[in-house]
């Protein structure tokens, strides 16, 4: 296993190196399969809105500045510095959105939080880190909050573990329901909360 200040260090390199390489490393704003996802990602959310959340890592903003239309404080961090210097250009406008540089290994930033986004990160940390984490995620959730995860199920070579194992992680540590499971031969969706009612039953449909 891999030093976690070692292992963010020469991520960090990496995703910089990526971001400056090119603008959109992974063709979020361009690409229909990431498109889509987002649009699953954003319909999987029971909750209508949401008061304060957290995305870990929000690379280019993307997700964050749909999120931003979600919440009513949404704070979105990244590990790489060229990506948190996107990000920020791309959410100037949003008085709701902060974007800071923050690195996972050295603990989640400071609840309460009502949502917790984590989507195509959490698989680059070793599993020590992972587990810090996860019970960092636990702690920092206020009453009802909700935490949701999702994948890329293909094994890539810089991936610390796969997308499976990560998933288990959080459900084995995050001490909340899983209420929703969406997965796809491409990626695994899940959704986490202490609130088990479902979507009819939290609009009064049932």
């Amino acid at each position: 296993m891999s030093d976690p200040v070692t292992g963010s260090a020469a991520a960090a390199v990496r995703f910089d190196e990526a971001h400056r390489r090119r603008p959109d490393p992974w063709s979020v704003t361009t690409r229909w399969y990431e498109i889509r996802k987002r649009a699953v990602t954003l319909a999987a959310l029971p909750d209508e809105r949401y008061g304060r959340a957290l995305e870990l890592g929000c690379s280019i903003g993307v997700l964050a500045a749909e999120l931003a239309g979600r919440c009513d404080e949404l704070l979105a961090v990244d590990l790489s510095a060229e990506a948190v210097a996107r990000a920020e250009a791309r959410l100037s406008t949003l008085a709701s959105v902060t974007v800071r540089q923050h690195d996972v290994a050295d603990g989640v930033p400071e609840g309460p939080f009502d949502l917790v986004v984590v989507s195509e990160m959490a698989y680059y940390l070793d599993p020590a880190v992972l587990e810090r984490a996860v019970d960092g995620l636990g702690r920092a959730l206020a009453p009802g909050g909700t935490v949701l995860a999702c994948h890329w199920l293909v094994d890539e070579p810089d991936f610390a573990q796969r997308a499976v194992a990560v998933h288990a992680a959080l459900d084995a540590g995050l001490g909340r329901r899983r209420i929703v499971h969406h997965e796809e031969a491409d990626f695994v969706l899940d959704v986490w909360s202490d609130d088990p009612r479902s979507v009819a039953e939290r609009t009064g449909l049932r």
